[in-house]
């Protein structure tokens, strides 16, 4: 499911929530929703962009790569002893919004992301994944390994 590069990330990042306006894309509204191509689209375009720069932007573009369906991308970032053979995604799943509630490293080259996440599923009932993830750094990137579901 392609997304304009234009069109607001579904991951939610506001301007003010990063350093600097985007550049090539003229002025950036404080508080405004940052572009796809400004935000995640830039790390799910393996053409475009290198690794996320952090656990936060990692568990933010995952997020995306799940409203995008790309499990190509998921699997790529998931730590390898912890990654699945494959992903499968559920049909009618819309994604409505994510929330990052905390962000904190918890030792070198290691970081946790507390997010909520909301969806509705085919039936149209909605749903909330609190999760707190973990993830690790490695060979210059970010992985995803696991998470604790609240």
């Amino acid at each position: 499911m392609p997304l304009a590069p234009l069109a607001p990330c579904p991951c939610g990042r506001l301007a003010s929530a990063v350093a600097g306006a985007p550049a090539g894309r003229g002025r950036v509204r404080a508080g405004a929703p940052l572009a796809f191509a400004d935000c995640c689209g830039r790390y799910l375009d393996p053409l475009r962009g290198g690794p996320a720069p952090d656990a936060e932007s990692l568990m933010r573009s995952r997020y995306t790569a799940f409203v995008l369906e790309d499990g190509p991308y998921l699997l790529a970032t998931w730590a390898p002893a912890q990654r699945p053979a494959s992903i499968d995604f559920d049909p009618g799943t819309r994604w409505l919004g994510l929330e990052v509630r905390a962000h904190r490293s918890t030792g070198a080259g290691r970081a946790e992301v507390e997010f909520v996440a909301r969806q509705r599923d085919a039936g149209g009932r909605a749903h909330r994944l609190h999760e707190t993830s973990r993830f690790v750094h490695a060979e210059g990137r970010w992985f995803y390994v696991d998470g604790d579901l609240r």
